[in-house]
């Protein structure tokens, strides 16, 4: 797995125009769950498409804009993976499972 540091609203709107598939997740350094959530995606990834790795507590804006602009709430650990330019699939906590991802990804 290959995490892309997520630092800069513009890193994220280019995403969106250059990226046809990618993922994000929303970490919480502090929290627990979110280090369990973040282990547990390093272990059982299985995708050929770039996921950024947001740290929340330092790049609070761009989950706002993210969750603005997809139209999903906020959470924390949250994965979210968009496809030509829009969520196909987000969860959080222990709801993030790689069968629902290729799931979603299969159906578009």
């Amino acid at each position: 797995m290959n995490w892309l540091a997520l630092t800069a609203e513009a890193q994220f709107a280019e995403a969106l125009k250059e990226q046809p598939l990618f993922g994000v997740f929303k970490h919480s350094t502090r929290c627990s769950i979110s280090n369990m959530a973040k282990n547990r995606l390093e272990r059982d990834w299985r995708f050929d498409f770039p996921i950024y790795y947001l740290d929340l507590l330092n790049y609070r804006p761009i989950s706002n804009l993210i969750a603005d602009t997809s139209k999903v709430q906020h959470e924390s650990p949250q994965l979210i993976v968009f496809q030509n330019g829009k969520a196909i699939y987000a969860a959080s906590h222990n709801g993030i499972v790689m069968d629902d991802v290729q799931a979603a990804i299969t159906k578009q």
